[in-house]
């Protein structure tokens, strides 16, 4: 997570409009996913048996975090009471096994501010966005752009995973040299357990 507050360069700012330009609704996005694990495929040119199971996994999953995902009152409140305008700008893939706990976070914030528009991106559709935004100079994803919508400043980035689950990443790497299928299942684990809040405190401290 990276809170930030700086101008943004006209590249960068023609490949964010460009992006919030072509961005789909959260809703858009979910029947795209959906839509595609029924058909068996997934985003991008590869459609690898791998990705597509990913897809189909991701699908069950947002599925689930939409409807048990639950924001505290005082967290609501707060949210509901901002009243800058932004954009949540997100990179994402519909393959991503990060994106699929952390993208019904992002939209349950912005269904408690009509202030806040969540639009989504495909990273592979919009490279010159995602190279504006590199986490550590690769292409991860999920990447969220927060866009003060008057200011045109960014205000916030935030990706590829929370807080927590970066440290376990970190702290597997130095310990085994790779992610392997094994820790993977275990990350997914360890999402189910926090059920989006380790996210959401991310993003709350982001936002106030």
């Amino acid at each position: 997570m990276e809170v930030i507050e700086r101008k943004v360069s006209i590249e960068q700012l023609e490949a964010i409009q460009e992006g919030i330009a072509k961005g789909m609704s959260y809703k858009t996005y979910r029947d795209l996913v959906s839509d595609l694990a029924e058909n068996r495929r997934t985003t991008g040119e590869e459609q690898l048996e791998s990705l597509v199971n990913y897809t189909e996994l991701n699908d069950r999953r947002m599925k689930r975090w939409d409807k048990t995902l639950k924001i505290p009152a005082e967290v609501q409140e707060r949210i509901a009471k901002m009243d800058t305008k932004m954009t949540f700008l997100v990179l994402s893939e519909s393959w991503c096994g990060d994106a699929a706990p952390s993208l019904p976070v992002m939209n349950k914030i912005a269904e408690l501010n009509s202030n806040i528009d969540l639009k989504i991106v495909l990273r592979d559709e919009n490279l010159a966005l995602m190279d504006e935004f590199l986490t550590n100079g690769t292409r991860s994803i999920p990447k969220l752009i927060v866009f003060d919508q008057e200011t045109e400043e960014v205000v916030g980035e935030w990706g590829p995973r929370p807080s927590k689950a970066t440290q376990m990443v970190e702290d597997y790497k130095k310990e085994h040299g790779h992610l392997d299928e094994q820790f993977k299942q275990d990350l997914q684990l360890w999402y189910n357990k926090d059920k989006g809040q380790n996210t959401l405190e991310d993003l709350a401290e982001l936002l106030f």
